[in-house]
């Protein structure tokens, strides 16, 4: 396996978190051990509308120079989106941002494309979400393969986030070059046994993403009762290695299924420390730390 940077952990995405150039995360990549970047797929770092191909050729000959991959274009993919307004066809410019990105990752010397499914939306129900994902995701892997590119679906969003539906959906989608990115912590979330689901994504995932994370706790006061009702927990990021998240039991699960590609590593919730370069600078390192017995393997 690989270590990656996912940009994202240097994005300034969320409140308090510091902000680097995509210039100047690559050559922070490359200072703390990484060998690829996934690079974040708009703004603040790639967007289509920024980077024309000297543009592109300039960011290669940066990654070149510092021997960095170009693990992964993270994608941002929603086929549920603005339902209520089925006359604008939101699926098909989705299908053309992600052919864009295929065009750009072969430009760069990538071959994955990140995407996810669909957030739940009340105008549609499960067949119909299920129709969108399986037809938008199946044409962006149609298209992608004209620049050798993969889909790599990542388990994050609401639709098909379960191993088993994410399972189905591949094999319906039915493409060679559609695969799936397959993440740790939302089987955990979920209450799975992440070895076991491992065990069975590991044939068709051709990315993976880690972050770690510590439960806290959260309640509602009601001072007419003077007592507490519980509410959904607050997932606070963790460094790696001291969360709720069995990433030996993980990554031995996918690498004995037979996968040896990249691992990337993101930032892109509030970190226990907060979010100065110095603490992110902390994480990262010790994720490579953390990741050193699974590299080369």
């Amino acid at each position: 396996m690989r270590p990656a940077l996912h940009t994202v952990s240097y994005a300034g995405v969320w409140p308090g978190q510091a902000r680097l150039t995509l210039a100047e995360t690559i050559q922070r990549a490359a200072k703390l051990g990484f060998e690829g970047v996934e690079i974040v797929a708009k703004r603040p770092h790639l967007s289509v509308l920024d980077y024309d191909d000297e543009d592109l050729k300039r960011l290669k000959e940066q990654m070149a120079t510092l021997s960095i991959e170009c693990a992964a274009m993270a994608g941002y993919t929603n086929f549920s989106a603005d339902a209520d307004h089925p006359d604008i066809p939101l699926g098909e410019m989705q299908i053309a941002y992600v052919t864009e990105l295929a065009r750009i990752a072969q430009q760069l010397g990538g071959e994955i494309i990140r995407v996810f499914t669909a957030y739940r939306h009340e105008k549609l129900n499960h067949g119909q979400t299920y129709e969108r994902c399986v037809k938008g995701l199946r044409e962006c892997a149609q298209r992608a393969a004209d620049y050798g590119c993969t889909i790599a679906v990542q388990n994050h969003h609401g639709f098909a986030a379960h191993y088993e539906s994410m399972y189905d959906l591949i094999m319906d989608i039915d493409e060679a070059n559609c695969r799936a990115a397959f993440d740790a912590w939302s089987p955990t979330l979920h209450g799975d046994d992440i070895v076991a689901a491992a065990k069975k994504m590991a044939p068709i995932t051709c990315y993976t993403t880690c972050a770690d994370y510590q439960y806290r706790p959260q309640f509602q006061y009601h001072p007419d009762v003077v007592n507490y009702t519980p509410l959904p927990a607050f997932v606070q990021m963790v460094p790696m290695g001291e969360g709720m998240i069995d990433y030996e039991g993980f990554l031995n699960a996918l690498r004995d299924g037979g996968y040896n590609g990249w691992v990337a590593f993101e930032m892109c919730a509030p970190l226990l420390g907060g979010g100065s370069l110095d603490n992110l600078d902390k994480y990262a390192k010790g994720f490579i730390k953390y990741i050193k017995p699974w590299l080369g393997k």
